[in-house]
């Protein structure tokens, strides 16, 4: 039965519960900052120190089970938008509670702080801060969220993994200004007055952040410093920020779970595993490129083959440059049907788009060597 269109006094109580559930946040946020020196905001160690505050907790209590007792059969998409809605409401709303606060002499503010005391870091610094923390402690967890949702693997004691998780959560691409990204994230209204406000002195004090800092902080400046618009401003780029940042960390680890699921069909159904690590690997090899998604695949078909079929290859692992005639060989070598290996080719082929040329050569021989079988 459709649920009843919830009428004005339903939508206050909403938003005074969502108001609620914000400040005690902040509340939370407001302990973590008291406890950060001037130097941390300065060095970019506040960010740090965040990281580990804000993850270690979570990720002990936050698995895919704890989203199935809360959703059971609803599917991953679903659950994903829902909790990206939420995280962009509650940003808003904490934006709107910040902003009122800001002052333009923030930004000029960060850049003479020093010493190691909590006290020394001015109440309107304080202030800025527990904005910056609140949003990148939302989208930290959003992201982690999401990554959970589509069951794609994170252990945040991997330095690779953890970097990768902040990459997704702040939409960092290698060589991307900051100003590119916050200026997609923002209403075309505002947007002028955004680019404006970037090319002024004001982010001149950001400049000896670290990179993660520096990019956080720059995002979080512009609200500060433009006259009259400074807590519509705050409300629409918290808001917009996150939605743009787990609409990023959805197409990320949504397309590695799409790319783990055709690892762990290729696995399940082969076999012949060891001789599907060679195919795979040529038919990559094939154009002279690797596509970051025929990397990851690789790496899970690896891993998979390993796991499953208890198969560790070192000489493919120390390999350099693969020889198709080795490979060819090894195809010879074996008996009965080899369709598995024939799928496996066409599958990692396909895992980045589209066939080209080379790899359709290689299939088309592998075929015919298959046959001769």
């Amino acid at each position: 039965m459709p649920k009843a269109p919830m009428d004005a006094a339903d939508i206050e109580a909403d938003d005074a519960a969502d108001r609620r559930v914000v400040e005690q946040e902040q509340d939370e946020i407001k302990d973590f900052v008291k406890g950060l020196s001037a130097d941390d905001i300065k060095s970019g160690n506040w960010f740090t120190k965040l990281a580990a505050h804000a993850m270690n907790s979570y990720t002990k209590k936050v698995d895919w089970q704890y989203f199935q007792d809360r959703y059971a059969g609803v599917p991953a998409d679903a659950i994903v938008d829902q909790r990206t809605k939420m995280a962009a409401r509650y940003a808003a709303l904490e934006g709107g509670l910040s902003a009122g606060a800001y002052t333009a002499t923030v930004a000029a503010t960060i850049g003479s702080l020093g010493g190691a005391s909590p006290a020394t870091v001015p109440a309107a610094v304080a202030t800025m801060m527990v904005d910056v923390a609140y949003i990148t402690r939302l989208q930290l967890h959003l992201a982690y969220d999401i990554a959970v949702l589509y069951r794609v693997p994170l252990d945040l004691s991997d330095p690779d993994d953890l970097w990768k998780l902040i990459r997704v959560a702040f939409t960092i691409k290698s060589g991307e200004a900051v100003r590119e990204g916050v200026t997609k994230a923002v209403p075309a209204l505002v947007r002028p007055v955004v680019k404006r406000f970037f090319s002024g002195e004001v982010l001149t004090a950001a400049k000896t952040l670290p990179v993660v800092g520096k990019h956080l902080l720059q995002r979080n400046v512009i609200k500060i410093g433009i006259p009259l618009v400074g807590v519509p401003l705050a409300v629409l780029l918290n808001r917009y920020t996150t939605l743009l940042a787990g609409r990023h960390a959805q197409a990320v680890f949504r397309n590695e779970a799409r790319v783990i699921e055709v690892a762990e069909g290729m696995t399940k159904r082969s076999r012949h595993p060891q001789l599907m690590l060679w195919v795979s690997w040529l038919v990559i090899r094939a154009n002279n490129k690797i596509a970051d998604d025929e990397a990851l695949l690789m790496r899970h078909l690896v891993r998979l083959v390993r796991e499953r079929h208890q198969v560790v290859d070192d000489q493919l692992a120390q390999l350099v440059d693969i020889d198709p005639a080795e490979v060819w060989e090894r195809v010879e070598a074996e008996s009965g049907d080899l369709s598995d290996i024939l799928d496996a080719a066409d599958r990692v082929a396909t895992v980045d788009g589209a066939l080209d040329v080379r790899e359709k050569a290689v299939i088309s021989e592998l075929r015919e060597r298959c046959l001769r079988v």
